[in-house]
């Protein structure tokens, strides 16, 4: 079923569809906030509410954008009203063994592991908006515009949000 399906159909009374919304949708939410919020916030109470307030706005859904888009947006600003939490920048795997790569050996997996931990750190300490604007569009793959309309900005700011990030990354990283 498509998400346009699915919607029609709680909203016409079979509720119990949800569920597939929830397990469509679960991951990426988990995911986004361990990006742009952290381990210092509780992911699963933020993914859960996420879906509650998802539930209670489905009948204003409009299907004017992606389903995905509109629940990016609702994480953003969930995790958002969470900033006077110390947020840090973490990785949605940090507790997974790490990957090995076949081709480096352990001194330079050793070194790469390094430079992974200090970019996190470095993203940790960008600005809410300039973190959430860059991990959306590098990790996420998410277009400029795509960024706007999830952080309900314009495609000016989102450029200026990268472009400072980016500047202060680089000034964090060759320090």
């Amino acid at each position: 079923m498509t998400d346009e399906e699915i919607i029609k159909a709680v909203l016409a009374g079979d509720t119990e569809k949800y569920a597939e919304i929830v397990n469509r949708y679960k991951t990426i939410v988990v995911n986004l906030c361990y990006k742009i919020g952290g381990n210092k916030i509780d992911v699963e109470e933020i993914a859960q509410k996420v879906f509650i307030e998802l539930y209670t706005a489905l009948p204003r859904f409009r299907f004017q954008s992606k389903l995905s888009t509109f629940i990016y947006r609702m994480t953003f600003n969930i995790v958002r009203k969470q900033q006077s939490y110390a947020l840090r920048f973490t990785s949605p795997n940090e507790n997974a063994p790490e990957q090995r790569s076949e081709s480096r050996n352990i001194e330079q997996e050793i070194i790469h592991n390094e430079q992974i931990k200090k970019l996190h750190d470095a993203i940790a300490q960008l600005k809410y908006e300039q973190r959430t604007a860059l991990v959306l569009c590098t990790f996420e793959d998410f277009s400029y515009q795509d960024v706007a309309n999830v952080m309900q900005c314009s495609l000016t700011k989102v450029e200026a949000l990268i472009f400072r990030a980016k500047k202060k990354l680089r000034k964090i990283l060759e320090s």
